[in-house]
């Protein structure tokens, strides 16, 4: 090189340094970057905020023999390791992505991997270059690309404003594996304030080259993250007071996937050190319901957020009014929450585990002394989440267990339930009993179930007692399961619900909606492997029909459970005929579901 030339080289390097702390960096072109990148005298760590409004990436360096499977990997990955471009064997461009490019040194920093161990970092791959015949390089979606959409929004990038490099952690989520190829996801935490959380969602959704929306909004022990301040890859971010953390899918995840791959030698970028590509971000507006995403809060301990879309949130609203209306003229408006049934169907939609409690003795000159106004919407639950692959079980009174057993069997029979519902009861031995029931070992901290649901189920009084509609005492003829309801505000992360039957029915029938949404779909599973849209037909057939409640009501009636209002043993349920009003019910809530 003459001295000319370095001179020149020595210059560009100088007045890059000074835009960059003039805050120049982030208005050149991705191909001035590139080239400054090339000159190896750059004083930054990360390219955090560079080439506002172009599209980063994230770089894997792997021989050829594994390259199709790690593209399979990307693919069924799609959220943290969105593909941009696939290079062939030993070609150092990517034409499709930049005009001028070499991988070997357009990052600012690479790390070498042998045998799944990083045994160095480097400025350039030059000194690999015959190694590097063989070898393909993934060019990967970066969050850093969504950045300038997120502040064109009106919200703050903490990270950028700190001058810091994104905050990284390896999560206890599973990707889905192929082949060799299988790690935990890794995310990035932007803090962002809890009024902006929804604009944030809508601003990197459509941005699906850049890992799109959120996957997790809140607690971050929820992903298995223990500490903020100590992040796996990167920097620290301070949040300010009102900020939420929130995660998205990180590139990142490539490296942990090469790691355990345990190849003989591969390369990556080095978090933070971007690719800066030739492209820009896509400017896409939503425009259908179905596309444009919501943020409810489902939980205070642990805070949580869920995301869903627009049009499937209208349509469980809608569920909730059909619900809402009085027929017998019983007076129930004033239990009436609006939007809660929203609110509990995607705390119900992100639980592991679910118990459900019903049975009301108030015919207590009969027996069995039981309504039929409860069990049916309680089975409605019970059917869906089973279609829904949770775990489901029914707590009822002991003196009841043999005739739920029966109804639940007869149940399977019918084609209501696919397999038997486990029956437990609970009784009060001492203060504990509750949570001990709730929690292995009576550990809060592990908890066997995430949500208790109530349906048309008697709590106790102030006086301490039971009572029916007639305000008769029941006492003797219930169990104190209402204390479990009381011991889940202790526990963090279990959540409560208390409906009607149709409450049940409409239930069954917003969790439908929920794992139809695609929008809510991807949140819940992360965005890591596939939809599960295949399977709609299987929840389809789990929701409540005119046909199956009607069997299952001639089931009660002949088990010798009344009606509530009138303790008669015929089609009706709480003094309602079944034809005409129940079944009526159930068809314009499957007509909502089917719209």
């Amino acid at each position: 090189m003459t001295s000319r030339m370095a001179s020149s080289e020595s210059k560009i390097n100088l007045e890059a340094e000074e835009m960059f702390f003039t805050g120049g960096l982030k208005s050149l072109l991705p191909h001035t970057l590139r080239r400054i990148i090339r000159c190896n005298r750059l004083s930054i760590s990360n390219t955090s905020g560079m080439a506002e409004g172009y599209k980063q990436a994230n770089v894997v360096i792997l021989h050829k023999s594994l390259a199709d499977d790690f593209e399979k990997f990307c693919h069924a990955n799609a959220g943290p390791l969105p593909l941009l471009y696939r290079s062939k064997p030993g070609d150092w461009k990517c034409p499709s992505l930049s005009s001028d490019s070499d991988i070997r040194t357009d990052c600012l920093q690479y790390r070498i991997y042998e045998h799944g161990a990083c045994t160095g970092s480097l400025k350039s791959l030059k000194e690999y270059s015959e190694q590097l015949k063989d070898m393909v390089t993934f060019y990967l979606g970066c969050s850093f690309s969504f950045e300038k959409a997120v502040q064109n929004a009106g919200i703050p990038v903490r990270n950028v404003e700190q001058k810091r490099n994104v905050s990284m952690y390896k999560t206890a989520v599973p990707c889905y594996s192929i082949s060799t190829f299988c790690c935990n996801l890794v995310v990035t935490m932007r803090p962002i304030p809890e009024s902006k959380l929804e604009a944030a969602v809508l601003a990197t959704s459509e941005l699906k080259e850049a890992h799109g929306a959120p996957i997790h909004m809140g607690d971050p022990g929820l992903l298995g993250i223990q500490d903020l301040s100590k992040p796996d890859y990167g920097d620290p971010v301070h949040l300010h007071t009102g900020d939420i953390p929130v995660f998205w899918a990180c590139g990142v995840t490539g490296v942990e996937a090469v790691i355990n791959c345990r190849a003989p030698l591969a390369f990556t970028h080095s978090p933070g050190c971007m690719f800066i590509t030739d492209l820009k971000n896509d400017h896409v507006t939503v425009r259908s319901s179905r596309e444009v995403p919501q943020v409810h809060c489902i939980s205070q301990d642990p805070l949580h957020y869920s995301i869903v879309s627009a049009e499937a949130a209208q349509k469980i609203k809608n569920l909730e009014t059909l619900i809402g209306i009085d027929p017998g003229d019983r007076g129930i408006i004033h239990l009436h929450r609006q939007d809660e049934l929203l609110k509990a169907c995607l705390s119900i939609s992100h639980a592991r585990s679910v118990l459900i409690t019903t049975g009301f003795p108030t015919h207590f000159t009969y027996e069995p002394p039981e309504e039929n106004d409860g069990p049916p919407g309680a089975l409605a639950i019970a059917a869906i989440l089973q279609a829904l692959e949770k775990e489901v079980a029914i707590v009822t009174d002991q003196r009841a267990m043999n005739l739920n057993k029966k109804i639940i069997e007869e149940a399977v029979q019918l084609g209501i339930l696919k397999r038997p519902v486990p029956l437990l009861s609970y009784q009060r031995e001492s203060a504990d009993s509750a949570l001990t029931f709730l929690c292995e070992n009576g550990n809060p901290g592990r908890p066997r179930f995430d949500h208790l649901i109530a349906i048309e189920r008697a709590g106790m009084a102030a006086d301490g007692n039971y009572y029916n509609a007639r305000k008769v005492n029941i006492k003797h003829l219930v169990d104190p399961i209402d204390e479990l309801f009381l011991a889940a505000q202790t526990i963090p992360g279990v959540t409560t619900t208390g409906v009607s039957n149709w409450g049940g029915y409409a239930i069954a029938c917003a969790l439908y909606i929920l794992s139809t949404c695609e929008v809510h779909d991807r949140y819940l599973r992360k965005a890591v492997g596939f939809p599960q849209l295949s399977k709609k037909m299987i929840w389809l057939s789990a929701l409540p029909s005119v046909t199956k409640e009607e069997k299952l009501l001639k089931t009660l009636v002949r088990h010798g459970v009344r009606s509530g209002k009138t303790a008669s043993l015929e089609m009706e349920v709480d003094g309602l005929p079944f034809y005409s009003t129940h079944s009526l019910m159930i068809e314009k809530l499957l007509q909502e579901v089917q719209q």
